[in-house]
């Protein structure tokens, strides 16, 4: 399948800063089941970008803008070809050791009521099987609800308020992973919902590290594993690691409001 997608961020400043830094997630990664056609960014300060691949193995632009307008806007587009392999990820490098994976962050750190959960799932069994049970407990347990949390909402506040969007889907499934000794990586990326359909913000999922398998994507938000539908951006400890975009400024006291478009639609054979 092939999938076009326009990934656009615009920031608003009431004040002129004189100085940006942007730290761009916004380049896929290609592997077996996933190719670059075609891939652009477009932004202030782009031509000159520092371009390098991160130890994750992400592709990585770090921008700086030394004149910059009150309105500062990154757009990522392209097309991507995609194949469904049933959420298992084959082909991609991987330079670091897989115990990096079970270190725990300040958002996906687990609390009493989550480690108290996890006694429902005893880990002597089926791998792959039991990877698929705590992805759909957390898909049972968290209602999809859209501006329910906030970018530093942690696993455990999730957890327990029972509700969030794909962000704390991930970050719980990733926590309770890890507490069991799977290796597990937050994945950026986004998510074909119909034709010519939109969304707020790219698509956020887990990887789970399955003997004999490799890595395999667990959707936690939609109770499934990614599909030909899925297009992977970037994958890290937790989502402030991989945050498509991320920076600050200088020269600017007033506020800054941010709006996200993203359209990811099945491209014209």
């Amino acid at each position: 399948m092939r999938i076009n997608i326009h990934h656009e961020t615009t920031y608003h400043y009431d004040a002129h800063p004189t100085h940006l830094v942007q730290r761009l997630h916004l380049t896929p990664s290609d592997f077996t089941t996933q190719k670059t056609i075609s891939w652009k960014i477009s932004a202030p300060g782009i031509e000159n970008a520092l371009s390098y691949v991160d130890g994750f193995g992400n592709r990585v632009h770090l921008v700086t803008a030394d004149v910059v307008d009150r309105n500062y806007r990154i757009i990522a587009e392209g097309e991507i070809e995609t194949m469904d392999s049933s959420g298992v990820v084959r082909g991609l490098a991987n330079n670091l050791p897989d115990q990096i994976y079970l270190r725990q962050t300040e958002t996906t750190e687990l609390d009493s009521a989550m480690s108290a959960a996890l006694e429902m799932f005893p880990t002597n069994g089926d791998a792959l099987e039991h990877a698929h049970k705590l992805m759909q407990f957390v898909h049972g347990k968290i209602a999809y609800e859209v501006g329910t949390s906030v970018a530093e909402t942690t696993a455990a506040q999730a957890f327990a308020a029972g509700r969030g969007v794909c962000q704390d889907h991930a970050h719980v499934l990733v926590g309770l992973a890890r507490a069991q000794k799977t290796p597990a990586r937050y994945v950026t990326g986004y998510l074909i919902t119909g034709i010519g359909a939109s969304s707020a913000a790219a698509h956020a999922w887990a990887e789970l590290l399955i003997p004999d398998l490799g890595w395999v994507g667990f959707d936690a938000a939609n109770g499934q594993c990614p599909t030909e539908h899925y297009v992977r951006l970037a994958a890290g400890l937790d989502a402030s690691a991989v945050a498509p975009v991320k920076g600050s400024r200088r020269g600017a006291f007033g506020t800054e409001q941010l709006t996200v478009a993203v359209r990811a639609e099945i491209a014209q054979q």
